[in-house]
């Protein structure tokens, strides 16, 4: 498939960065999908009427995002997109799926469990209840991007492991009446072990982004607490702020 790419020459914004910017919105929204071969650059300049080193600057600053790169022999290649998720109460499905990431899971746990003392102490049950835990890997365009440790009070809602394998946990749980009403979130970093480096397609001690999350249903209840760690080089968080006066 050829994209539609054009250029504005009357505009203020340099040749470059235009091309760059299409580039990288086709990347984003999954038009150009992970290991598709972009045309060489003097083919690509002359179908665009640039010169060839505005091509290669804008191809070269989405090889500096990490969204492009060379390969001797082979040519200039997409690698992948980079998850860029807003600091709200919504689920990495829903995000995945709104970027146009088209996001699969895979479901690795999906059982009832003795809840440890911090379990407990999160969801608010005594140590030992059962609790339903559930263990899955997200993933878009095939390539993993989080690996989400879940657990769940009892009696909660049932979890099918075919549902959680086709949406999201937050749609499960308001299709369930569920009202999702705040959150409280850590985000971390630390060193991959060599389980999560296999799973997550990284070397061992790679640095993950970690996630701790206690959802609160309207009433006040703990109705979710996720463990979850990420590809820092496919997924990132989007900070507002504010000055206070």
């Amino acid at each position: 498939m050829q994209l539609e790419l054009s250029v504005d020459r009357g505009s203020p914004v340099p040749l470059y960065f235009q091309l760059a910017q299409q580039l990288e919105s086709a990347i984003e929204h999954g038009t150009l999908t992970p290991g598709t071969l972009l045309g060489n650059e003097i083919e690509l300049a002359a179908r665009l009427g640039l010169s060839r080193p505005t091509v290669r600057q804008a191809i070269q600053s989405l090889v500096d995002k990490g969204l492009l790169v060379r390969r001797r022999g082979v040519g200039t290649q997409v690698v992948h997109s980079k998850v860029k998720r807003p600091l709200e109460l919504s689920s990495l499905y829903d995000d995945l799926e709104s970027a146009g990431q088209r996001p699969t899971t895979t479901v690795l746990v999906n059982t009832m469990a003795a809840a440890s003392a911090e379990v407990a102490a999160v969801l608010g049950v005594a140590e030992g209840t059962e609790v339903h835990r559930i263990e899955r890997l997200r993933s878009a365009h095939g390539e993993p991007i989080a690996y989400l440790c879940n657990y769940l009070p009892p009696g909660l809602l049932d979890l099918d492991t075919g549902q959680l394998e086709a949406t999201g946990l937050y749609r499960l749980m308001r299709a369930a009446g569920i009202t999702l009403h705040s959150a409280r979130q850590t985000i971390g970093a630390r060193a991959a072990t060599a389980v999560e480096a296999e799973r997550l397609r990284e070397q061992p001690g790679a640095p993950l982004l970690t996630m701790e999350r206690v959802t609160f249903d309207d009433t006040g209840r703990a109705v979710e607490y996720g463990t979850h760690t990420y590809r820092p080089s496919r997924y990132s968080f989007e900070f507002q702020l504010l000055v206070r006066n």
